[in-house]
């Protein structure tokens, strides 16, 4: 099937249920949007037709830069500054939203289209409070006025949510909340109003998995009961095929493949899309799962999916590679010493709270430690101490023998060359008026390595290691998608090549395709160079993949360690059952 027949084919199947007389809540036809650039008007979205009936839900797959998220803003009219919709219409209840007035889309946001973006901290001000954010929210969607009705409603969607302690929580700031707790926030003020239409770009994208479960419920009990029809972006086809009646594939601006979600998941058509299905880290995790080991998990993909995906060898061969390194590493001792490792933390009004209580864990030299937990679970407060961007209130950590405790001065600028973060927040680590060139070469100016000319020569090579075009150099943050602008952070983050990586929820933003390549790429390099990684992740599915050992973390202390294969194949706790159960798509069956 060609592309534009595939096109032809969205929205034209109507459920029996349905007469042929009812009209879509939203449909949109042949939508074209562009953004101006100095060479002119570059085309992201290019005849794009969708059609959605009033309690359906559909997903929009795609890896980074596909349109998706430009899709979805086009609706709302949110587009950036120099993006337009040069063709096509939005019919949302009969409505062209392409032609209505600002004052018209200010009374259709937020009431009848409700919407959670990505990027979890850049859409939060941080000056002010969580919960004067979601009053405000309240109170311009009209859903109340008196005080105290405001506050009620405030704190029953951010419960709604998964917030439990929301009435505790309203007075604190975005800094004090983890990335997935800035999420349900977000994910909160979405359904404030109840809307007919809510759309999610990647809204569990930075929560564990069983958080991610409990907001899902959640938006599905609204598409039942309230009849609010659901459009979902995301880049995790377990999760979309899960979750989404309808399937929708972009790819460069066009909608490629289209259908009932399970039926496209196990029975992909376009190459792209057999891709994408392949490239999955839950489905080669799955294969080593059950074929015992990582060489026949390879051999059971066969020669046809293994010529339509290379990325799925890539991340087997990660898991091969990693298993390897595990061996060499055994005799050589820990990189990474953390010793009863305690935070507390003085919160004004409400006394004083443990982040992190008692941990303990070493890492080996060339190997990977993964820290996995529910959001809040201390994971990211660990990694900052052991950044030295926060001290600990008790215990120890040792880095290559030496007690961080002691670091100071030129010895701690001298370490940090040597131990190299990747924030969660892809916007929020970068800078908004350096370009890209800058962005990645910083590094290497600020330890003074190299020439000029050498340091545009490494720049180069980076963006090549994390498959990014090398046009990119020129340009700024936010005229990149939020996989790409991960993929710059962690450029930058290898550009000194450095002893210890700590990686926070470091591919939680990209497709699954580029996060196949990257996971490949972190283990080739850990191979080459002997690097120590402590990667925090909610993704168990990539755990099984990258990490040589785990850490279950919960409510800020470590309830079971183990080696990853005796986590998976035979979890202790409760708690970690219930992870590996909650991971998205695990048990659909798949075709690939």
């Amino acid at each position: 099937m060609t592309e534009i027949e595939t096109q032809k084919t969205i929205g034209t199947s109507v459920p029996e249920s349905r007469t042929d007389d009812e009209r879509p809540l939203l449909e949109i036809k042949d939508l074209k949007v562009g953004f101006k650039t100095q060479t002119g008007m570059v085309t992201a979205v290019d005849g794009v037709n969708l059609t959605l009936y009033r309690g359906q839900s559909l997903a929009i797959v795609g890896e980074s830069g596909s349109g998706k998220s430009t899709t979805a803003h086009a609706i709302i009219n949110l587009l950036p500054g120099s993006g337009e919709i040069t063709g096509g219409q939005i019919l949302l209840d009969g409505q062209d939203l392409t032609k209505a007035t600002k004052h018209e889309m200010e009374s259709i946001r937020g009431r009848k289209v409700g919407f959670v973006p990505q990027d979890p901290m850049s859409n939060l001000n941080p000056v002010w409070s969580i919960g004067f954010q979601v009053e405000e929210a309240i109170r311009a969607n009209g859903i109340a006025s008196e005080r105290k009705a405001v506050k009620a409603r405030a704190i029953e969607v951010l419960k709604e949510a998964g917030l439990q302690d929301a009435d505790r929580r309203l007075k604190q700031f975005p800094h004090q909340f983890s990335g997935g707790m800035r999420q349900r926030v977000l994910i909160g003020m979405g359904l404030a109003a109840n809307p007919q239409l809510l759309i999610a770009d990647e809204p569990t994208s930075a929560l564990d998995v069983t958080v991610q479960r409990v907001i899902l419920d959640h938006l599905e009990s609204l598409t039942r009961e309230l009849g609010t029809t659901l459009l979902f972006i995301t880049h995790d086809l377990g999760l979309a095929a899960e979750r989404a009646e309808q399937l929708v594939v972009m790819y460069k601006g066009r909608v490629v493949e289209s259908g009932p979600s399970l039926q496209i998941l196990q029975n992909p058509q376009h190459p792209y899309t057999q891709r994408l299905v392949a490239a999955a880290p839950s489905l080669a995790s799955r294969r080593i799962q059950a074929t015992g080991s990582i060489k026949a998990a390879e051999d059971s993909m066969g020669e046809d999916a293994a010529s339509a995906a290379g990325e799925a060898i890539d991340l087997i061969a990660t898991a091969e590679a990693r298993a390897e390194a595990l061996e060499a590493a055994a005799a050589q001792p820990p990189a990474i010493v953390v010793e009863d490792l305690t935070k507390v933390y003085k919160i004004r009004g409400t006394g004083d709270f443990t982040a992190v209580d008692s941990v303990s864990f070493q890492i080996a030299k060339g190997t990977t430690t993964a820290l996995v937990g529910e959001s809040g679970s201390g994971k990211s407060t660990v990694a900052k101490m052991l950044l030295k961007l926060e001290d600990s209130t008790s215990g120890r950590i040792l880095v290559g023998g030496a007690d961080l405790a002691n670091v100071r001065g030129q010895e701690l600028f001298a370490l940090r060359s040597r131990m190299q973060p990747v924030f969660q927040d892809p916007y929020g680590s970068l800078n908004p008026l350096r370009n890209i060139g800058n962005t990645i070469g910083e590094p290497l100016m600020t330890h003074k390595v190299g020439t000029k000319a050498s340091r545009r020569e490494r720049v180069f090579e980076l963006l090549d290691q994390v498959s990014l075009p090398r046009t990119l150099v020129g340009r700024y943050p936010n005229e990149l998608s939020g996989g790409q602008r991960q993929r710059i952070a962690i450029a930058r983050a290898l550009a000194l090549k450095p002893e210890i990586v700590v990686l926070d929820e470091a591919v939680s933003a990209l497709d699954v395709l580029v996060q196949a390549q990257i996971l490949r790429l972190l283990a080739d390099l850990q191979a080459e160079l002997g690097l120590t990684y402590l990667f925090i992740t909610h993704d168990l599915a990539v755990v099984r993949v990258i990490a040589d050992n785990v850490c279950v973390m919960q409510k800020g202390r470590i309830v079971e360690a183990a080696t990853t294969d005796e986590v998976f194949e035979n979890p202790q706790q409760q708690y970690t059952k219930d992870l590996l159960a909650a991971i998205p798509g695990a048990n659909i069956p798949l075709g690939v």
